[in-house]
């Protein structure tokens, strides 16, 4: 799955044009690495999303094209 669906679905970013945003200024890194929009998510891939002065980093357990509220917070980890 694409890296900006991937933040929409698991709702780390509310919208998937915001996420493509986020990619293009460099503040979403996928295994420590800057990411693309377009960048493949897996299973165990870590993400570290940088919100101003928070950083938000989470595990990936699972990747779901759709999911609902409740269960959002099995597609992913805090670390």
């Amino acid at each position: 799955m694409r890296l900006d669906k991937f933040l929409k679905v698991s709702r780390l970013i509310k919208r998937r044009t915001v996420a493509n945003e986020a990619c293009d200024a460099g503040r979403v890194l996928v295994n420590d690495k800057p990411a693309k929009a377009s960048a493949q998510v897996k299973t165990g891939d870590t993400i570290e999303i940088q919100f101003g002065s928070r950083n938000v980093k989470v595990e990936v357990l699972d990747v779901k094209e759709t999911v609902k509220k409740e269960e959002v917070e099995n597609l992913y980890r805090y670390v």
